[in-house]
């Protein structure tokens, strides 16, 4: 890895932590322009027939991993996200480019829209070799972006999302909407479409009750746990969801009344998970 002599963090690092080597990275800056990529026009589609098509000097044996920035003032360049190289499809070739088949790729994703660095000196060279850039200032990792919270009738959760939205910075917003009141869940089993219906009361809040889940997949219920026994990743079918809320101070009676309500209207005691 090539890194700075001053210490500073670079590229490389970024890399390194990531677990790419830098030979198997390409390191690409886009500029806008009017016949090309637009400025507010960078939704994964279009990024992606931007960058497949290349002149025919762009070489067509290239590194699998390509990171995209986008240019910003001066040689700042942001990050945008990353694609799977899986080489040219040399049956579009035309006279004037060539085409590479481009995968989406989870690689650094949390660090896009977050990641800049300084480009080198030769800013008109867009594309560089990992090795290259792995000397590349960083000059900013910004903030995560705040999630908003998108109201209680919206909420609808995986494993992964429930257990980020218990742990993650991002997630403020969900924790203090979910742990201020009391209510009534649905757990969907994805793979079979069977319902649990759960309630959360007194003290313990909706967001009490789902970090229970997030820890061990099953919050203490008998089926789920019974389905975790017979799969200890079973959980990843599961998802969340809000059927009605209610506030601090409401009686446990009418919280109580509600969930047997549920219960019986999606049957989930005869064809679902509720054991009781």
């Amino acid at each position: 890895m090539t890194s700075s002599s001053s210490g500073d963090l670079v590229l490389g690092h970024i890399l390194a932590a990531c677990g790419l080597d830098p030979a198997d990275v390409l390191v690409l800056r886009h500029t806008y322009q009017e016949d090309g990529l637009r400025r507010g026009e960078t939704t994964p589609e279009k990024m992606h027939a931007y960058a497949r098509g290349q002149l025919l000097r762009f070489n067509a044996s290239q590194p699998p991993v390509w990171l995209n920035f986008l240019a910003e003032p001066g040689r700042r360049s942001r990050f945008w996200g990353a694609f799977e190289n899986h080489g040219e499809i040399e049956s579009e070739r035309t006279d004037v480019l060539r085409f590479f088949d481009l995968r989406p790729s989870d690689v650094m994703s949390l660090l896009a829209n977050r990641l800049t660095i300084e480009w080198s000196k030769d800013a008109i060279n867009w594309a560089k070799k990992g090795t290259v850039a792995s000397a590349f200032p960083i000059v900013e990792i910004a903030d995560p972006e705040a999630v908003a919270f998108p109201g209680y009738d919206n909420v609808l959760l995986d494993l992964p999302g429930l257990r980020a939205m218990v742990e993650d910075p991002r997630y403020a917003a969900w924790r203090t909407a979910l742990g201020s009141v009391q209510g009534i869940y649905l757990i969907t089993d994805t793979s079979t479409g069977k319902h649990y219906v759960g309630k959360a009361d007194g003290g313990e809040r909706i967001l009490g009750r789902w970090g229970a889940y997030g820890r061990d997949g099953h919050g203490g219920n008998v089926a789920l746990r019974d389905l975790r026994d017979a799969d200890a990743e079973h959980a990843r079918h599961f998802q969340w969801s809000l059927l009605r809320v209610f506030g601090p101070s409401t009686p446990t009676a009418e919280v109580d009344a509600a969930e047997a309500h549920f219960k019986r209207a999606l049957l989930s005691r005869e064809f679902g998970l509720n054991r009781n």
